[in-house]
């Protein structure tokens, strides 16, 4: 099982010049090693680029996505993790997307498929990432 990040996804949804290659064969590598989840964040986030539900319900079911709920556990880490983002002198003032992805991640060990490693690097050093960098 793998979590996916948003812009994993996003990627392929817009056909970015840049990432849609690099994307699209991380995860097709990412699902012959078990279900490709998002959890109840990435569903928000890519909402951002759908007019209905509908489409984005086909695009979640032809990507072969599964929702995973986020377990409490994630919501209590996410809660701390940000409590340290703003003691370290974070300017954001709500929980931010990669808190609850990067904490549903550790909580149920999975490993994320993210372009964007800053923030899970710093606050969930025990996730796996799969990323560009490697």
């Amino acid at each position: 099982m793998t979590l996916i990040d948003t812009n994993v996804l996003l990627d392929v949804v817009t056909n970015d010049q840049t990432w849609a290659d690099w994307s699209i064969e991380r995860l097709e590598t990412a699902s012959i090693a078990g279900p490709l989840l998002i959890n109840d964040v990435i569903y928000a986030e890519l909402a951002v680029r759908y007019e209905r539900i509908e489409d984005l319900d086909a695009f979640v079911e032809e990507a072969g996505l599964v929702i995973s709920a986020l377990p409490k556990a994630a919501l209590f880490l996410a809660g701390k993790v940000f409590t340290r983002y703003r003691r370290a002198g974070g300017s954001r003032t709500g929980v931010l997307p990669d808190f609850f992805i990067g904490a549903h991640a550790a909580v149920h060990q999975l490993p994320v498929l993210t372009r964007d490693v800053a923030r899970y690097r710093t606050y969930f050093p025990t996730v796996e990432l799969i990323s560009p960098a490697q």
